[in-house]
């Protein structure tokens, strides 16, 4: 598990993923563990695979509404929230 000290070291482990170095797996201290998985771009739609799984229509549904309620955030918004303090 690496520990990320930045949120520019977080985006440069990011931006080296790639098919064969496909998990990132990162401590942020005060925030917690978290994984990041790197999935091959698929040519299918997002709206012909939710007509083909109805269990993941109802998960981005669901998605959707709690992150209306507030009870989500966006990746901008996890970057945002991170200051220096939580690397130390």
């Amino acid at each position: 598990m690496e520990k990320v000290n930045s949120s520019e070291e977080l985006m440069e482990a990011i931006i080296n993923m790639n098919s064969e170095d496909s998990v990132l797996q990162f401590l942020i201290p005060g925030k917690g563990k978290f994984t990041v998985v790197l999935q091959e771009e698929d040519h299918l739609s997002i709206s012909s695979e939710v007509k083909a799984n109805l269990e993941l229509k109802r998960m981005i549904e669901d998605s959707r509404e709690e992150y209306a309620q507030g009870k989500g955030m966006s990746t901008t918004e996890l970057l945002r929230s991170l200051s220096p303090k939580d690397f130390e």
